[in-house]
């Protein structure tokens, strides 16, 4: 036991020098008291009960992770990284090093329950990483500015802009522990990256985060990992048609209530119900009550609405619950006015309780976007001659550059028709 651990021992202090089992990296350590409270705060341990992929463990059974297993597997690698980068002699002191693992441990801490879905019901015109930042300066207030230069390179305004792109970039450590993560969880596994080897081969070369040129088969295999995982789970069509329902649930909810109906929830549910919250208002009372909302408050006012006197509310409800999901169509090219108006009309004919007015909850259309990499701040490449080349034109691989164009599927979701 190091001195320190048995000092704090000895003044009755709780010991904040922790070990945790994680079933992809074994043991992390938590080797800093600030670290360490952070952790336990409550904002963080909320992040338990968020689950990381939402209802993709209905497509794949094992996907029951949470965004607390995320983000620290992130400061896991991240500990890695720093350590890598300090042995090829970049700089970066204990207050940058801690700065970093604040700064990666709560990148996501802004996610809604069931991550993205409620970005489009429960609240409007905030993103996560916007709700993430609100929460890291309320933190950082409690914390008496120790948060300060973790918040800096989280919004990109810290003058080292290398650190800001190992929380948010093309090959940031939030993409290798998820696809890594992901990938074990739901047993697919062509997500499964090299981010030991990535890791070992990043360098820095004018302020910027670059790979060292014999790591890019280890990139590429990133870049197609990463499309693959996004076809084969995230975008998924049972996971894409649940998110919807539950999208549309909330919506339905959040329309009833303001129409003075009562509805079974918990008190910080229906306050979002009750209220239309976004980025004007999102203000420090709103965010305490954010920061208690989350996936059980979402699944247990779901299984009670099944039984509601609203037809749209209980019959998508029980849909979710029991797993009676819409059918999804998926196509390569944009679907038909003419198409989806005559796919209305037979829901209409065969579906008794859905009418012209309710049929924009049971008939969706939309599209989806896989893009594995974009040509806007790019993978950057050092040579054994130490110049910098742009990812696509170091490879040669001669599919890479097609991974900068997008894919767009177009989607029509409905009940079966009988």
């Amino acid at each position: 036991m190091a001195i320190q651990e048995r000092n704090a021992l000895k003044k009755g202090k709780a010991n904040k020098l922790k070990i945790i089992n994680d079933p992809i990296y074994g043991f992390i350590q938590i080797s800093n008291p600030i670290v360490f409270d952070i952790i336990e705060h409550p904002y963080f341990q909320r992040l338990r009960r968020i689950t990381q992929m939402g209802f993709s463990n209905l497509v794949y059974p094992g996907a029951n992770h949470t965004r607390f297993h995320h983000a620290i597997g992130c400061m896991y690698l991240m500990q890695k990284v720093v350590r890598v980068l300090r042995f090829k002699e970049i700089e970066i002191s204990k207050e940058e090093e801690n700065a970093l693992y604040l700064a990666i441990l709560l990148h996501d801490i802004g996610h809604g329950a069931f991550s993205h879905a409620l970005e489009h019901s429960i609240v409007q015109d905030i993103t996560h990483e916007e709700i993430s930042l609100l929460f890291m300066k309320k933190l950082n207030e409690e914390f008496d500015g120790k948060l300060s230069l973790a918040i800096a390179i989280f919004e990109g305004k810290y003058e080292r802009n290398f650190m800001n792109q190992l929380i948010s970039s093309q090959l940031d450590i939030d993409r290798l522990d998820y696809l890594n993560r992901d990938s074990f969880y739901t047993g697919v596994t062509e997500g499964n990256i090299a981010s030991d080897r990535l890791i070992t081969m990043m360098n820095v070369k004018n302020d910027q985060l670059v790979i060292e040129q014999k790591g890019i088969y280890s990139v590429e295999k990133f870049l197609i990992s990463r499309r693959l995982m996004y076809w084969q789970v995230y975008l998924h069509k049972t996971g894409l048609v649940a998110e919807h329902l539950l999208v549309k649930v909330l919506q339905r909810a959040k329309e009833l209530v303001q129409n003075g109906k009562v509805l079974f929830g918990s008190s910080t549910l229906l306050f979002f119900l009750k209220h239309s919250i976004g980025k004007d208002n999102f203000d420090s009372e709103v965010l305490d009550k954010f920061s208690k909302l989350d996936d059980f408050d979402i699944l247990s006012a779901i299984k009670e609405w099944c039984h509601h006197d609203d037809f749209i509310l209980s019959s998508l409800s029980k849909r979710l619950i029991d797993r009676r999901l819409f059918k999804i169509d998926i196509h390569k090219n944009p679907i038909s006015e003419e198409k989806i108006g005559k796919l209305k009309s037979k829901v209409l004919e065969k579906h008794p309780g859905i009418n012209q007015d309710n049929l924009h909850y049971f008939v969706l259309s939309g599209q989806i976007e896989n893009r594995a990499y974009a040509d806007h701040n790019p993978i950057m490449i050092l040579n054994k001659q130490g110049k910098l080349l742009e990812l696509t034109k170091a490879s040669d691989h001669f599919n890479l550059k097609a991974l900068e164009k997008p894919v767009i599927k177009y989607f029509l979701c409905y009940p079966k028709l009988p």
